[in-house]
């Protein structure tokens, strides 16, 4: 415990060291990049411990500050969240160097890195914190530290619209955050890791907590801030939020579960349509971006989904006292907060290896790049297969748990819940369907066919530091797709301390028994891969093949334009498949005479929520509110009088209150 608690303080001395050293020397984080290695390094044991069944780990430091302590706890729960938190911090330091290297002949990085650093300490300090004033501190320089990365290309109206987006999104679900603190036990005495106590007002609570910890979630419609910052931050930046920080949503709602000691089924039921809804619509939103890392964080809002649905599944069963729907449940939405880290750190690294390379985001200037970048093309492709959730990797895990726990919730719950479960087993098989032809859309424009600009057909592979990373959360999907009893291992101390007085050996045994057939299936599957890679290789060795031109209509030179573009290939998706609220906007120019002139076709893909209901919803409030600044003339003995009017009516209010009650 020691070691974890000094985490947060090498990172920040890592951080403060690199700003020193910037005096001395233009740094690229030299510095401040070997902070969260190490602490990784110091928390591992601690880790480790706790999750192979070890005790609750415990610390107490004194505190001046009123109504606060420095109150730390290491159990289960807080174990779990912190594997992908120092896992992806330190893997992300190491590829940040060399990618934020190019930048430092324009601008100093030790703002950056300090950010960074921050960001990781201030993760580490919400998982620990067992007292609601320094949960709420290290929440809001969580969300700060964000977004100061999300802004550091500050220059560019993009990013600074993506911060605007997201510090608004933060603020208010700090906002909700604040009241569950305060209606919860009395003001800020109880924290998110309190014992577990029944409250008379459970159901409200929890309504503030999937408020204000769902916006960090991303759970649909609160996401609107998701795909903007994702988009806008540097990538190892991307890889660390999507992977790590926006997980600590879900850790804040299952804190709240056991602080209050259960839920009420509906509460299981709202989050798991939730988290469905918000698969089918990120996923179908990525269909139609054509920048690479917005696209990938609407697949992160489909995989949080994921996420929302599977402990919807586990809560709707631990409140029915289903100990294996709720096994089944919990044991999904756990394994996958590892799985999806894996996944999408590896597939932000990759697009950052392709931004790095080509100096763009756009899929239409891309293509042709599997020739030029093969080894962080392999990586992206076994990445875009894990999250399309394919065998044999460790996206299949989670999706066959989900399918499972939803065949017998049709089997086992109440008439309504049963249809419900049914219905949601053909919805998440649409968003499975959708999920696989927006990565091969990815793969297919960006590596596949011919460079479609000149940085495209510049384009030059990554380094090995930057590589490195990417090979490791590789190895880890391979791993948890061949395995995934290993992860169970992990999966196993938290997952008993959610299911409570329902634990035992049975539900892990249904949970160890669903994933029985997978080693199996996988380890045939990359023997068949291997025996048709290497049968296909011994033949094209044996009888070389002749290089040829692809047939060309007829024309007399193949060009680029004859190849799918990123728009043309989601045509037969966001047209005939997806509503029209989902599809992207377009307008066209109608080619007019024989011999038209010119012809024009544009399509827009921002984020339907933001751009029909959020920004109107503000831009009217705004309005109304202008009014009120006719009461803001800058006269300082006006302002006194605000102060008294709003003092005198305090006090009167206060005194009828002690008249009435008396």
């Amino acid at each position: 415990m020691n070691g974890l608690l000094a985490a947060p303080l090498v990172l920040l001395a890592a951080g403060l060291l690199e700003v020193i050293a910037s005096r001395f020397w233009r740094s690229a984080g030299g510095v401040a990049c070997l902070g969260a290695p190490l602490a990784a390094l110091l928390g591992a044991g601690a880790v480790i411990e706790v999750l192979s069944g070890g005790p609750t780990r415990v610390a107490e430091l004194p505190w001046s500050m009123p109504g606060g302590a420095l109150s730390f706890a290491l159990d289960p729960l807080s174990a779990f969240f912190l594997v992908p938190v120092l896992a992806l911090s330190a893997l992300a330091a190491i590829y940040g160097r060399p990618y934020l290297a190019p930048y430092a002949d324009r601008r100093r990085l030790y703002a950056p890195w300090l950010s960074f650093n921050l960001l990781c300490a201030a993760m580490i300090v919400v998982l620990l914190a067992r007292d609601a004033l320094l949960f709420l501190l290290a929440w809001e320089t969580m969300s700060l530290c964000a977004y100061l990365l999300v802004t550091f290309e500050h220059e560019r109206a993009e990013a600074r619209r993506a911060g605007w987006i997201y510090l608004v999104a933060a603020h208010a679900g700090t906002a909700a955050l604040i009241a569950l603190f305060i209606l919860l036990d009395g003001a800020l005495g109880a924290a998110p890791g309190s014992e577990p106590t029944r409250h008379a007002h459970a159901g409200g609570l929890l309504a503030l907590a999937l408020l204000g910890f769902g916006v960090k979630a991303g759970i649909v419609p609160l996401h609107v801030w998701l795909p903007e910052a994702h988009a806008a931050a540097p990538s190892h930046v991307s890889a660390l939020m999507s992977g790590a920080m926006v997980k600590l949503g879900f850790y804040g709602i299952l804190r709240m579960v056991l602080v209050l000691g259960g839920t009420a089924p509906i509460f299981g039921v709202l989050l798991g349509a939730l988290g469905l809804a918000g698969a089918l619509v990120g996923i179908s939103l990525a269909l139609s971006q054509r920048d690479l890392k917005r696209a990938l964080a609407y697949s992160s809002v489909e995989n949080l989904g994921l996420i929302a649905l599977g402990l919807g599944i586990g809560l709707t069963g631990l409140a029915h006292g289903e100990a294996r729907l709720a096994a089944l449940g919990l044991a999904a939405a756990l394994f996958h907060v590892w799985s999806h880290a894996a996944m999408k750190g590896m597939l932000f690294f990759a697009a950052g290896s392709v931004q790095h390379a080509t100096h763009t985001r756009d899929l239409e200037r891309l293509g042709g790049l599997l020739r030029r970048m093969p080894r962080a093309g392999v990586v992206f492709a076994l990445g875009a297969l894990a999250l399309a959730g394919l065998p044999p990797l460790s996206g299949f895990v989670t999706e066959w748990l989900l399918y499972l726990g939803l065949l017998h919730a049709v089997a086992g719950t109440s008439p309504l819940e049963s249809i419900g479960a049914a219905l949601a087993v053909g919805l998440l098989a649409l968003a499975g369907a959708l999920a696989a032809a927006a990565f091969v859309r990815l793969f297919g424009v960006a590596f596949l066919g011919e460079p479609r600009s000149s940085e495209a057909r510049a384009a030059h592979d990554a380094s090995g530091s930057m590589l490195a990373p990417m090979a490791g959360l590789a190895l880890v999907c391979i791993g948890l797709g061949l395995a995934p009893g290993i992860a169970l291992v992990g999966v196993a101390a938290p997952l008993q301390q959610l299911l409570g007085s329902a634990a035992g050996e049975t539900p892990l045994a249904h949970v160890s028994a669903a994933l029985a057939p997978l080693p199996p299936l996988a380890l045939a599957l990359w023997l068949a891969f291997a025996g048709v890679g290497g049968a296909l290789a011994l033949r094209l060795r044996r009888a070389p093949v002749a290089p040829d031109v692809t047939w060309a209509c007829g024309y007399t030179a193949v060009s680029t334009r004859m190849q799918y573009t990123a728009r043309s290939f989601s045509e037969l998706f966001t047209r005939r498949v997806l509503p029209p609220s989902l599809a992207p906007a377009t307008s066209a120019s109608v080619p007019r005479g024989i011999l038209p002139a010119s012809v024009a076709f544009d399509s827009s893909h921002g984020e339907p929520l933001t751009e029909r209901i959020y920004e109107p919803l503000f831009s009217a409030v705004a309005a109304r509110f202008a009014h009120l600044r006719r009461l803001q003339q800058g006269n300082a003995h006006l302002y006194l009088a605000y102060i008294l009017v709003a003092v005198v009516a305090a006090l009167t209010w206060a005194s009828l209150r002690e008249w009435l009650n008396s």
